[in-house]
């Protein structure tokens, strides 16, 4: 793939999408359309990521996330539609764009004959980075990834968690502008994914811009900005995540009596009252809360007067927005772990090779 190739291209117009702080869309797609034989990968993706900040791209497990990555990091070729990320086309500046921008796929990209040191190093040279720069390049991301006492150890003898970090390390060889995680806690510990989300907020702070695929909720939650949904190619939901909550609705009303054997008495008057609705009020003995779900604004005021004529004394009263991955499932009929597409074409051994040797 040369800078010269030619692909079926859309408009992209040169007055881009800003936030309230002025900052320009560092990511902007249009139409993107990709098909594996008869499977349509992506079937005509808009997207604006905005510099500095998070686009968490949620879908289940065939939605087209990878191939979306895929493409913008100049590893895959779209049938149709135009990318420009970073300033340079996709299609017509591959080359260009390799250079300002990073990628940790799903799987570790290192050699695990090699150091960590080694490894991180080789990836700076390749990027044309001179001797001495390479090598204060490689002790400056060894130091701040927290793998300085294992830096000439073979990256085979690295725990699942350093060689992500270490991956993270790589990815960030270039200061790149645009940093592309495609599933990056895939299979890693609690621990060492709160890790690696720490390093990613970090990265942000010092100005990269980010599109991470995901399909945890709590990841996306702790992450991004702003989600982007896509479900069989298509996207299918936009904003940030307290709107996309918003447009779901079914606001929950979460209810905490002083005393824990008031909970069952508290549901009880309410439902006496007509303040829960046909569903009832919920009684959550764990939380030692009683939940109902938010008919109306005015039913707030008229939950503390029933309760207050029952006597029965609050120690908390507050709303909640859907869970994310109830924003989920309603938005796509499914929850993000469940794949549609069991043939799924995005995730195959000679994919993964091809990313491989591209990269």
């Amino acid at each position: 793939m040369g800078d010269g190739s030619l692909v079926p291209m859309t408009r992209i117009d040169k007055d881009p999408r800003q936030d309230g702080t002025g900052r320009p869309d560092a990511v902007t797609v249009r139409g993107l359309v990709k098909h594996y034989g008869e499977t349509k990968a992506l079937d005509g993706v808009d997207l604006d990521v905005r510099e500095g900040t998070v686009r968490g791209v949620l879908g289940p497990n065939g939605a087209g996330k990878t191939t979306l990555v895929r493409i913008l990091s100049t590893l895959l070729v779209p049938d149709s539609g135009r990318a420009v990320v970073a300033g340079f086309d996709v299609v017509g500046q591959p080359r260009s764009l390799r250079r300002v921008i990073g990628l940790t796929g799903q799987y570790a990209s290192v050699d695990e004959k090699l150091s960590g040191r080694e490894n991180l190093y080789l990836i700076g040279r390749l990027l044309d980075l001179p001797r001495k720069e390479a090598r204060t390049r490689a002790d400056e991301l060894l130091e701040r990834f927290s793998l300085t006492d294992a830096a000439k150890r073979p990256a085979s003898t690295y725990s699942g968690g350093m060689r992500r970090r270490l991956d993270l390390a790589a990815s960030m060889i270039g200061s790149p502008s645009v940093l592309f995680l495609d599933e990056p806690t895939t299979g890693l510990d609690p621990r060492t994914r709160n890790e690696v989300w720490t390093e990613v907020k970090r990265m942000v702070g010092d100005g990269v811009t980010v599109l991470l695929t995901t399909q945890y909720m709590e990841e996306a939650e702790q992450l991004a900005n702003e989600l982007t949904v896509i479900d069989r190619g298509k996207v299918i939901a936009n904003g940030a995540i307290d709107e996309l909550k918003a447009k779901v609705g079914g606001r929950t009303l979460r209810i905490r009596p002083a005393d824990p054997l008031e909970l069952r008495p508290t549901a009880s008057a309410l439902d006496e009252f007509g303040l829960t609705g046909p569903g009832g009020a919920t009684v959550d003995i764990a939380t030692g809360t009683v939940l109902v779900p938010i008919l109306s604004d005015e039913q707030l005021t008229a939950v503390v007067g029933a309760l207050t004529a029952r006597g029965i004394t609050l120690a908390g009263l507050g709303t909640e927005l859907p869970s994310l991955d109830e924003v989920f499932l309603s938005l796509t009929g499914h929850r993000a772990t469940e794949p549609t597409d069991p043939g799924d074409p995005q995730d195959t051994p000679a994919d993964r090779s091809y990313e491989e040797a591209a990269v």
